[in-house]
């Protein structure tokens, strides 16, 4: 009979069976170990799509010749669903579906390994009760409320904590707001709430997405302070492979651990996923609490399928979800203007922790935002670094990695450069030797693209902010006077040479222009309202919320008849384009590992897990001309798949990796 199509014939079995929930069952069975497949073929996607599939009676017939058991051939199928498509209409069917496959790639996964693998098995982690890590914070926030001394902002950090621990016992579940100022404790409150609501609705876990690795780092650390190594399982590309654990390499694979701090891209992608190994986590999603913090940055384009996804899960699967931000956006409502409308939350199902978020911005109020000169007026870089060199320590924040180079070029000797073209590695050497300096009172001048803007945790008396969206300037004015050691800090926000690149970033910026221009005291204040008028303008400027059509895949038409195009759904939804960028392993010496070392291990001994986490701290991201320019200037080579280092003129200690450099450069 030569090879049998054995996942074919169980789909055609079951649709046989049952036209409907056959079909449902036909994407699961199909789809067991090379993924949730398309319903009819694409351009460009491999693999044979459902319907074909389902068209071939001779899978079947090929399968029947070798007489199976007869329970499986009159195995009954259900007679209704017990998620009916038509409740959540069309945007629920994907997930629905993707929830089913999830349970069963798991569960098949975890079998093969206890009967094939009994000592790995042995290792997954143990269930962990999520009352004796409430016991863990509050002990910790005891003795921090006992060091902390009695002053306005101290009390309204209390008073933020006790809100979250009595709305998280209190309110029933579902979508929830915590519009918290910078500063004011919201990795630990929103944490106290998740905790509260979970124990009190018997929620399983715990999950908090961050969109950068560098956030996750600190805050994944600070939880780890509080609860333990063993409770908070990490899940991005840039963890320390000496943090993790053998147990916590298996939890990653299915997120069965009490407290998960991952990436939106980790997350979400994971969400719209088709490949079993992607899926396999999302079942323990249902039934738990999920902390997205800096909603701001959830990107535009794929808003739509985004803000859908977590009704889904908020109405159909038990889990509550945290919008939690400073500069919380407009997502509820019809938002945007003519066709490039955003369908966000129900009016009034999104819910806010803080009684009276104004209040405590008021509070919060750590710093004056001041506009450089005129709106429109423009300076030079040289005007821009002798304001910036009247001061001992400060800090100056700008759009792009040319203008941190030009602007940086303009400034003493010592002064320190930041930007994405300097490894982990060095950005963490960088940034903590400059936490230093401010601890001590020495002169420390920085200059830097945006990656010091969210959720670093550093303290600069004076801030300037090249002109960009007004989220991006709070979050400027977040690293300024964050303690609240001066009575004032100093934001300067500033129009550089140049207006900002064409595209989502002009659009922001020329948002927060105009509400400069037309109510220049609301906007310097930060305030909630503030950032409600700013994201309403901003939004009705963008070319859409979905621009991949990811819905129109997902949740068409012909999504309540079951005939969904997953796998071309998972491949355009990608919140980091990473066929557009590569990573290239630089020379950085000053590091932990000793890079040559690694780089001569991945070439005469291959890539493994543990030595591609070890050379992702040493990882720059380049795009495709980038690239190309780089390999004809002989700088790099492929080692074993990965791009490498191949000349010392490439990586400057100072600036990082070179685009531009030859072989010849010398800095």
């Amino acid at each position: 009979m030569g090879r049998i199509d054995h996942s074919a014939a169980g789909a055609i079995l079951a649709t046989d069976k049952n036209k409907w929930i056959g079909r449902i069952l036909g994407y699961l069975i199909a789809g067991h170990h090379t993924g949730l497949p398309d319903w009819h073929k694409e351009p460009g996607t491999k693999g044979d799509p459902l319907s074909e599939r389902l068209s071939n009676p001779e899978h079947l017939m090929n399968a029947l010749k070798g007489n199976p058991p007869e329970n499986i051939l009159n195995t009954a199928l259900p007679s209704s669903l017990p998620c009916k498509s038509q409740d959540g209409g069309s945007e629920l069917v994907h997930l629905w579906i993707r929830m089913l496959y999830s349970c069963l790639v798991d569960a098949d996964f975890l079998d093969t390994e206890r009967f094939m693998n009994p000592e790995k098995s042995e290792l997954r982690p143990n269930e962990v009760d999520l009352v004796m890590l409430r016991e863990r914070l509050d002990v910790y926030m005891a003795a921090k409320e006992n060091g902390a001394l009695d002053t306005p902002v101290n009390r309204a950090r209390k008073e933020i904590l006790r809100e979250c621990r009595d709305k998280g016992r209190s309110l029933e579940p579902g979508l929830f707001s915590l519009t918290v100022p910078t500063g004011g404790g919201k990795t630990l409150a929103s944490m106290a709430f998740a905790l509260e609501h979970a124990i009190r609705h018997g929620k399983k876990r715990i999950i908090v997405a961050i969109p950068y690795t560098s956030i996750i780092e600190q805050t994944a650390a600070v939880y780890r302070e509080v609860f333990g190594d063993d409770t908070v399982l990490e899940h991005h590309s840039n963890l320390d492979p000496a943090r993790e654990t053998a147990e916590s390499r298996l939890a990653t694979e299915n997120w069965d651990a009490p407290i998960i701090v991952t990436t939106n891209v980790q997350l979400f992608e994971s969400l719209f996923a088709a490949r079993s190994s992607a899926c396999r986590k999302l079942h323990n999603i249902v039934n738990s609490v999920v902390v997205l913090d800096e909603t701001q940055m959830l990107p535009t384009d794929f808003l739509q399928p985004i803000v859908s996804v977590i009704k889904s899960l908020s109405t159909y699967f038990r889990a509550s979800v945290v919008l939690c931000t400073a500069t919380q956006p407009v997502l509820s409502g019809k938002v945007g203007t003519g066709k490039d409308i955003l369908n966000g939350f129900e009016g009034g199902s999104v819910r806010e922790l803080m009684s009276d978020p104004e209040k405590l911005f008021s509070v919060f109020q750590r710093v004056r935002v001041r506009m450089l000169g005129q709106a429109g007026e423009r300076y030079e870089w040289t005007e821009i670094a002798r304001q910036l060199q009247e001061h001992e320590q400060v800090l100056c924040i700008v759009n792009t990695r040319k203008d941190c180079r030009e602007l940086h070029a303009q400034m003493p000797a010592g002064t320190v450069h930041l930007s994405a073209l300097m490894c982990p590695e060095h950005r963490s050497k960088v940034i903590s030797e400059v936490k230093s300096k401010l601890m001590t009172g020495e002169l420390v001048r920085v200059v830097s693209t945006q990656l010091l803007e969210a959720g670093v945790d550093i303290d600069f008396p004076t801030v300037y902010r090249s002109f960009s969206g007004l989220d991006s300037i709070a979050q400027a004015a977040g690293r300024c006077n964050r303690e609240g050691r001066l009575e004032c800090g100093d934001v300067v926000v500033f129009n550089p040479p140049k207006p900002s690149p064409s595209g989502r970033l002009m659009k922001a910026e020329n948002a927060a222009q105009e509400l400069f221009r037309t109510d220049p005291e609301l906007a310097s204040s930060l305030m909630p309202e503030a950032f409600s008028r700013y994201f309403i303008r901003y939004f009705s400027g963008l070319n859409g919320f979905d621009t991949e059509q990811i819905m129109d895949l997902l949740a068409g038409n012909d999504a309540l008849k079951y005939q969904i195009q997953f796998r071309t759904a998972a491949k355009r939804f990608k919140l980091i384009d990473d066929t557009l960028q590569h990573g290239i392993i630089v020379r950085y010496r000053d590091g932990k590992a000793n890079i040559v070392a690694l780089i001569d291990q991945l070439r005469f001994g291959g890539s493994n897990r543990k030595l591609m986490r070890q050379l992702q701290r040493y990882a720059v991201n380049v795009y495709d001309p980038d690239l190309k320019q780089l390999r004809g200037n002989g700088l790099i080579e492929e080692v074993n798949g990965v791009w490498v280092q191949t000349a010392d003129s490439l990586y400057d200690p100072v600036f990082g990796l070179n685009i531009d450099a030859t072989l010849n450069f010398v800095y």
